[in-house]
């Protein structure tokens, strides 16, 4: 799938990419996917693309994922939980929810408690 020279981006084109997309990776589907809708707003809230992501069960978010929007303080948990579950695979979206939330609980508190002393979870920290 090649981006061709000064190709417009709009809901056509887009709507053509997702197409192939999910097309060409079957597998992408089972894992109910999501897409950041603020990376490329316009085309998001077209009918047509708004109709495939629904009828592909595709879940567009309304941030991107580091958004200001969320709160700056979860931040350091995802390297955390990344470094648990690495090499680890899943069979659908309840299992990765699942590990997820293990891998979460695993964090011992004294890491919780030592990310917010520096200052860091409060957003006074440097």
């Amino acid at each position: 799938m090649n981006l061709h020279t000064r190709q417009t981006v709009n809901q056509v084109y887009y709507l053509e990419v997702l197409k192939r997309v999910c097309e060409k990776d079957k597998n992408y589907l089972n894992f109910s996917p999501t897409i950041h809708g603020s990376c490329i707003t316009t085309m998001h809230t077209a009918l047509s693309v708004r109709e495939f992501l629904a009828s592909k069960q595709i879940t567009v978010l309304g941030h991107l994922p580091y958004s200001p929007d969320l709160a700056p303080n979860d931040f350091f948990l995802y390297p955390k939980i990344k470094e648990i579950l690495k090499g680890r695979h899943f069979d659908d979206i309840q299992d990765t929810k699942g590990n997820t939330m293990t891998a979460l609980m695993a964090i011992p508190e004294k890491v919780f408690q030592k990310y917010f002393e520096s200052g860091l979870g409060t957003g006074i920290g440097a």
